[in-house]
């Protein structure tokens, strides 16, 4: 099965060795996705409803890379660093997922930087 690496128009500067997404066997993985702007700076630092969109905005532009649109997301796996901050994370998620939101899980946990506030990975279904 051929694996294809997916990369988005002006993707920020990764903080690993990681690529932004793949796609394979009809699949779109993609990786944990920070609000890392274009130079390595965390982006709407205290803001986790602005981070959260930030991060859903890089994630469709993914998503898109490998021939699909939000709508082709089957799973997200939510990170929080503070669950004060999960009704302003779901107020923005919903807007991504109107009608028949994709299964998701949602946990608290320190990340990468003590400034992120929110980091969602993603997984799409495009087809064979």
């Amino acid at each position: 099965m051929p694996i294809e690496i997916l990369t988005p128009p002006n993707p920020p500067p990764p903080l690993a060795p990681y690529s932004a997404g793949t796609k394979a066997g009809g699949f779109i993985y993609v990786s944990g996705t920070l609000a890392i702007g274009p130079n390595g700076e965390t982006m709407h630092v205290g803001d986790a409803a602005a981070q959260t969109r930030y991060v859903l905005e890089a994630i469709k532009a993914v998503i898109e890379a490998g021939g699909g649109t939000m709508k082709h997301v089957v799973m997200n796996q939510i990170f929080l660093k503070d669950l004060a901050d999960y009704a302003a994370m779901n107020a923005v998620y919903k807007e991504y997922f109107p009608e028949n939101p994709p299964a998701r899980y949602c946990i608290q946990t320190p990340l990468v930087r003590p400034d992120f506030l929110v980091e969602l990975a993603t997984t799409a279904y495009v087809g064979p």
